[in-house]
């Protein structure tokens, strides 16, 4: 280059998705870069939206428990239970001890299976294979105890409004007891694989921090708002279920980064693990697995809503009803729609090569994010 020139550059859009694999579905990001840095990042969602809140007010309450396992379809048993567990409050109605503990065990089984997946896939996404073979493996264990359970691999469909579709099979929870040891000796390998490899730290240490007061600001739940230092989770805060009978940690970072994001999903399948043991232990060896029900479900008329703390934050279902059959008007609050919206402020400033890793790290699901 001559004397007194110099290298200018200008401003570059550049469309990440909708098809890109990285994007975690079905999801467009119009990045605005200057070089290598990004100055404006704008989410474009809705490639995947089938109006699930406005189908569900012309079916009747059993029949939209099926949709929610297509929100989440990462959670299913966690989305089933949302739904059930709303209805359940409005009308009153008293949930079986034991089906209360089968749905625990199935929750903390989506749970473990649901980080396995992101461990995985954001392992992937910054460069790492090996990773993702393992989790996938491992997590083939948990699918096989729920689709025994349930009949499904993915989108389960098991929650019932007082209870649970049917009892655990015979040997059931043996089976549970065995994968949740080999799970622990899984998480161990995981560790060495990853978590002191000097290339991934790098990667995610310092990159997409959020504070505190821009958790706050921006309604995160669940990772993202833990990765800040609040030790927020609603199985502790706002015990439901039987949740208050087991003891384990709510894991806390403060550096708000990837790697604090990163440090508190592998904590917290430890802790999934630890609750499953404890929920096996006080396993109730009869009683019935539905409550008494009415054949035809119509909760009184007024609106509930109800929260609980799904993998991949608060998750909430407002029904309204007018004492008919079919609700009148249904709302999710979706944890990965609300933990999206902050990602341009994330964006902004950080370099094209950490775009992925910051996505990654928010771990959302676009069936859930779109509706």
């Amino acid at each position: 280059m001559g004397a007194g020139k110099e290298l200018r550059t200008e401003e570059m859009v550049l469309n990440v998705g909708p098809q890109h694999p990285s994007t975690h579905g079905v999801f467009r990001l119009v990045a605005k870069i200057d070089g290598e840095t990004i100055t404006e990042a704008t989410p474009v969602i809705g490639y995947l939206h089938r109006g699930t809140e406005k189908l569900g007010e012309s079916l009747n309450y059993t029949q939209i428990i099926p949709y929610t396992d297509r929100m989440d379809y990462l959670a299913g048993m966690t989305n089933n239970y949302m739904m059930v567990h709303t209805v359940e409050t409005m009308m009153g109605i008293e949930v079986p001890e034991r089906a209360e503990y089968i749905r625990v065990i199935a929750m903390e089984l989506q749970r473990f299976a649901s980080h396995q997946v992101w461990f995985g896939t954001y392992l992937l996404d910054i460069g790492a294979l090996s990773p993702f073979l393992f989790a996938f493996k491992d997590r083939e264990k948990i699918l096989g105890l729920l689709n025994e359970l349930s009949g499904a691999r993915l989108t389960f469909n098991y929650m019932r409004i007082g209870g649970v579709k049917w009892d655990v099979p015979e040997g059931w929870l043996d089976r549970v007891k065995a994968v949740v040891d080999e799970m622990r000796v899984s998480i161990e390998g995981y560790h060495q694989l990853v978590s002191g490899n000097q290339i991934f730290l790098n990667r995610v240490k310092g990159i997409g921090v959020v504070t505190q007061e821009d958790a706050i600001n921006y309604s995160l739940s669940g990772v993202p708002l833990r990765s800040t230092g609040i030790k927020w989770d609603l199985r502790k805060d706002m015990p439901y279920s039987i949740y208050d009978r087991f003891t384990f940690e709510v894991p806390t970072q403060t550096s708000g980064d990837c790697y604090a994001r990163y440090v508190i999903r592998m904590e917290e399948m430890t802790q999934s693990l630890n609750i499953i043991e404890q929920a096996l232990k006080q396993f109730p060896q009869g009683g019935e697995i539905m409550g008494k029900v009415p054949r035809m479900i119509r909760p009184p008329q007024g609106e509930a809503y109800t929260r609980i703390e799904a993998p991949r934050g608060e998750i909430g279902a407002y029904v309204m009803s007018k004492g008919k059959d079919k609700p009148y008007r249904i709302k999710f609050r979706r944890p990965s729609f609300a933990n999206l919206q902050i990602l341009p402020k994330m964006l902004k400033g950080a370099s094209m090569a950490d775009m992925v890793a910051i996505l990654g790290s928010i771990d959302i699901v676009l069936g859930e994010v779109d509706g």
